[in-house]
């Protein structure tokens, strides 16, 4: 076989592999995006909000801010970002609470499409929401305890961006739905040719041999070190949407795949999503490296949990 030929047939592998990971993603996300769309046009996202206004005072917020997180929770961060510029400026808030807010947004966002990509990986609802919302409000109540402790970051917050007025329109909408899903297949096809080389490389094992001490902390095994790594760095969906196919493939342990995706639900896509928060005024120690540490901290817990639950009999 030419080298030609041999590179075309080994292109032809990459995208079916890409594009059977791509269809189980877009099965997955597509309804549930249509679902999340109506509900937010039938009034869903402020009836969360009212429902939040207990919370927002456990975390040390007010009532008024709740909508903010309700929309990111069934939206994205970007929607919850442009409504946080809208009441910004009747609802003042210290640096201390929009990093209360924003640690609350970068753990639970995007719940009905990350929840159902969660669940193709053998994750339950159940265990995804109380993993991420209760995480977020945990987190973000020792966060309150400390800042109102200590009187830290009690400055005013500046919002660093204010997003343009966008077409809210419903074609609109659609139009900017599929950009997003085409841009997921682009994205997938690049990490998947990328871990190929790096494999071929040899790169993939020294990657391996660095995270596994953390790997071991956690107590995931080092089969999931690829997907942790882009799911934590690029995002739950493009990170999940590898894990999908690496779990239907036997590869992975459902341990494994439970605890990469509490991990993952916990701190993920740290370079996009806290830059986004960082937009907001809050604090880079609170919104990264307090999360990451809550992250593996949880994660250790559920392992050891795990390893002391009475196992089925054979």
């Amino acid at each position: 076989m030419s080298r030609f030929a041999a590179l075309a047939a080994a292109v032809k592998r990459l995208l079916h592999d890409a594009f059977s990971s791509y269809l189980v993603l877009i099965r997955l996300m597509v309804p549930a995006l249509i679902l999340v769309k109506a509900l937010d046009m039938m009034g869903g996202t402020h009836l969360l909000a009212g429902l939040l206004g207990p919370v927002m005072q456990v975390v040390g917020l007010p009532a008024e801010v709740g909508i903010v997180w309700a929309a990111a929770m069934l939206t994205n961060i970007y929607t919850g970002l442009a409504i946080f510029a809208d009441i910004s400026a009747g609802v003042p808030l210290t640096v201390a609470q929009v990093s209360v807010l924003g640690t609350l947004i970068l753990i639970a966002h995007s719940l009905p499409v990350e929840g159902a990509v969660a669940k193709a990986t053998g994750v339950s609802w159940p265990a995804t929401l109380l993993v991420r919302v209760g995480g977020a409000i945990v987190l973000g109540a020792l966060l309150n305890a400390y800042y109102s402790a200590t009187g830290a970051l009690g400055e005013p917050a500046v919002m660093l961006w204010q997003p343009e007025a966008s077409d809210t329109s419903l074609p609109a909408w659609a139009l900017a739905q599929l950009r997003a899903l085409a841009m997921i297949f682009v994205i997938i096809v690049v990490l998947m040719a990328l871990l190929r080389i790096l494999k071929a490389l040899g790169v993939e094992r020294l990657m391996h041999a660095m995270l596994a001490p953390l790997l071991k902390v956690i107590g995931i095994g080092r089969e999931a070190s690829n997907v942790t790594i882009i799911g934590f760095t690029l995002g739950l969906s493009i990170g999940a949407g590898l894990l999908i196919r690496e779990a239907r493939m036997g590869q992975m342990s459902r341990r494994d795949i439970f605890l990469t995706m509490a991990f993952l639900g916990l701190c993920h896509s740290v370079i996009e999503d806290t830059l986004l928060i960082l937009l907001m005024g809050a604090d880079l120690s609170a919104i990264l490296w307090t999360r990451l540490a809550f992250a593996i901290l949880v994660t250790a817990l559920l392992a050891r949990l795990g390893r002391l639950a009475p196992q089925p009999q054979q």
